[in-house]
């Protein structure tokens, strides 16, 4: 059957209105009251992940905590650190909680959450080696000249390092037992990342002949190593950003996020709102 001039034009406007309601929406918030949560699930204690896909960690706990705050189902995507970003803006999830540190670079791709989050960042070297007695940032910079760095790939640490130690020879990791692996077997002279993924390799039969390297490295010591760790947003999600932003401040303020800092670090390294 043909249709008339006009039938035929408001049929097409229907049609463009809904591909433009389609791709406007892409998030499964909207469309049942689940937040759907990229994670790597291999960055412990932050994220893991067993066989059947089920995900533990301080980072599982405080997206728990914000689907209770929302009144939302929490469905999480298991995915490598460095497509996170990628898969977000392919709208695979709705959202980032992933250990992910809020920097300038990361921002012109996503928007965050306030932050909910902070660790210092270290290194860790054989027991007795040069790097281990290092005492100072600088000292132990100059010394990572001709060295042989691991670093997770598309992190932080990498571009600090990338900054920082330009003389160093950075070998960048899928993941972080990747990298525990290779520094175990003396493939790599020294490991940098945040001080809780390192002292989760410390308290394993592997780390039982390496130590952290006394030199701790605030984020906010250097740009490249980020605003703290925040909850990564689509950029044209404000909406959603504006609920967490506040379920954040709220669930940091009555101390739930700091009593899962206590349980996955021993530590409170939840972020105060400002």
């Amino acid at each position: 059957m043909k249709l008339k001039k006009g039938e035929l034009t408001m049929k097409l406007k229907v049609l463009s209105l809904l591909a433009c309601l389609i791709a406007s929406t892409g998030s499964v918030l909207a469309a049942d009251g689940e937040l759907s949560i990229g994670t790597e699930g291999a960055y412990p204690p932050w994220s893991m992940s067993d066989a059947n896909g089920n995900v533990t960690g301080f980072d599982a706990d405080v997206g728990a905590l914000l689907c209770a705050k929302l009144e939302l189902k929490c469905h999480f995507v298991v995915q490598a650190f460095d497509g996170l970003i990628p898969a977000l803006k392919a709208k695979r999830f709705d959202v980032i909680i992933s250990g992910m540190s809020i920097t300038a670079d990361r921002k012109k791709e996503i928007n965050f959450s306030v932050g909910y989050a902070e660790l210092a960042n270290m290194f860790v070297a054989p027991k007795g080696s040069d790097l281990a007695g290092i005492t100072d940032v600088d000292t132990l910079l100059k010394s990572l000249a001709g060295k042989k760095v691991g670093v997770q790939a598309g992190t932080t640490h990498a571009h600090f390092l990338e900054k920082r130690a330009p003389d160093a020879d950075l070998k960048t990791y899928d993941t972080l037992d990747q990298m525990q692996i290779d520094l175990a077997s003396g493939r790599i002279d020294t490991a940098f990342a945040d001080q809780s993924a390192l002292q989760d390799f410390l308290d394993k039969p592997d780390g039982k002949n390496f130590q952290l390297v006394n030199v701790q490295i605030k984020s906010s010591s250097d740009a490249t190593l980020g605003e703290g760790i925040g909850v990564g947003i689509a950029q044209e999600n404000t909406e959603l950003k504006g609920k967490i932003d506040k379920a954040l401040c709220e669930l940091i303020a009555d101390g739930s996020v700091g009593k899962a800092s206590q349980k996955w670090f021993k530590t409170d390294i939840s972020r105060p709102c400002n």
